[in-house]
């Protein structure tokens, strides 16, 4: 006797035979946890140290912003379905 498995749902299909339900970004990121920690960690530094100035911290916080820009640039662009 041979049993037939049984059917699976249907997912539901959005476009173009793509889930989009699937794609849709999730609040908050890895990169913005990192970010947010490196500029509050500079800023400490920056306060308790005669080493880094207001300058010095302005500099790493545009560096840390740019990088953080570009990684976000980055993971959005991993995200584009081609046509």
């Amino acid at each position: 006797m041979s049993t037939t498995p049984p059917e699976q749902p249907q997912r539901p299909m959005y476009g173009r035979g793509m889930n989009i339900q699937g794609t849709m970004p999730i609040p908050g990121n890895a990169e913005l946890v990192i970010y947010l920690a490196a500029t509050i960690l500079i800023a400490i530094i920056a306060l308790a140290s005669d080493a880094v100035n207001s300058g010095a911290f302005v500099t790493a916080f545009t560096a840390i912003t740019f990088a953080y820009l570009i990684s976000r640039g980055i993971a959005k662009a991993s995200r584009v379905f081609e046509q």
